[in-house]
C-alpha cells in the first residue's frame, strides 16, 4: 500500500512538471507561458525606460561646471600639511628619521608651486582683488585662468632656502591651505581672510584651560597669515582647470 502511494506521489509530481495529455509545463500551456512571459518583459521594459527617462531629465537639468544645488558652510574646511596622526606633528629634533617624512611630505605638496611651473601655467594678478570671469550669456568663459601661487610667498617655509623645512633646527613649519568651495568670496569689510593660531585648549576639572606656556612664537608667511582675495573665488575643477591651492604657512621660531 504504501509503495502504491509513492508510485502515485511520484507520478503526480511528473504530471505536474510535464502532462502529455494537456501539454502543460509546469501547469501552464505553452500558450499560457507565452501570455505571462510578454506581460513580464513588457513590464520590466516600461520600468527600465521610466528609469532611463527620469535619469535623463535629471542629467539634463545638472552643469557639468558646477554644482545645481549647493550648500554654504559659515566657514570653509581648513587642513594642514605634512598631516600627523591625529593632526599632531610629533618628532625628535636628534632623530632624522623621525621629521624625514613630514619633510618628504612637503617636498612632494609644494612641487606645483615652483614658480616656473606658476608662470608657465597660471597669470600675474593684481594682488587684494577679487579675480572675476564672468559667463557671457549661455557662452561659457572656460577655462577660466588662475593666478600664480609661487612658492617663493612662502617665505622660509617655501623649502627653496631649507631643505629641512625647519625641523632640523626645532622650528618646524605647517602649512595651512583652505578648502575650496565654488563660487566663495571671503571678503570681510575689505579684508582678506587670514588664520591666527593660540595654544591647545584642554579640559581639567570640568575647567577649560589653554596650554599657553608651551605655545611658540608664531611668524607667518604670507605676513599676517592671510589668503590674498585674487585667488577668488573659485570656479570648480572643470572650469579652473590649472588652479592650486590657496595656503599660508605658520614657522615656530623657537620651542
Amino acid at each position: 500500500m504504501a509503495k502504491e502511494d509513492e508510485k502515485k506521489e511520484s507520478g503526480d509530481w511528473k504530471e505536474f512538471f510535464w502532462n502529455p495529455r494537456t501539454h502543460e509545463l509546469l501547469g501552464r500551456t505553452a500558450s499560457s507561458w507565452g501570455l505571462i512571459l510578454l506581460f513580464y518583459l513588457v513590464f520590466y521594459t516600461f520600468l527600465a525606460g521610466m528609469f532611463c527617462l527620469t535619469m535623463y531629465v535629471m542629467l539634463l537639468t545638472l552643469d557639468d561646471y558646477k554644482p545645481t544645488w549647493q550648500d554654504r558652510l559659515a566657514t570653509p574646511g581648513m587642513m594642514i600639511r605634512p598631516k600627523g596622526e591625529a593632526l599632531e606633528i610629533i618628532y625628535n629634533v636628534g632623530e632624522t628619521e623621525s621629521w624625514d617624512s613630514f619633510t618628504e611630505a612637503l617636498d612632494n605638496f609644494l612641487a606645483p608651486y615652483n614658480n616656473s611651473k606658476q608662470v608657465e601655467n597660471n597669470d600675474a594678478c593684481v594682488p587684494d582683488k577679487f579675480f572675476i570671469q564672468e559667463d557671457s550669456g549661455e557662452v561659457r568663459n572656460n577655462p577660466k585662468r588662475s593666478c600664480q601661487f609661487n612658492r617663493t610667498i612662502l617665505g622660509d617655509c617655501s623649502g627653496l632656502n631649507d631643505h629641512t623645512y625647519g625641523y632640523r633646527d626645532g622650528k618646524p613649519c605647517v602649512l595651512i591651505k583652505l578648502n575650496r568651495v565654488i563660487g566663495m568670496l571671503p571678503e570681510k569689510e575689505g579684508q582678506s581672510p587670514y588664520v591666527t593660531c593660540g595654544a591647545k585648549k584642554y579640559k581639567e576639572s570640568n575647567e577649560w584651560k589653554e596650554d599657553s606656556d608651551s605655545i611658540s612664537e608664531i611668524a607667518y608667511f604670507p605676513p599676517n597669515g592671510t589668503f590674498n582675495l585674487m585667488y577668488y573665488p573659485y570656479y570648480g575643477k572643470k572650469a579652473q582647470v590649472r588652479r592650486t591651492h590657496t595656503q599660508t604657512s605658520l614657522y615656530t621660531q623657537r620651542m
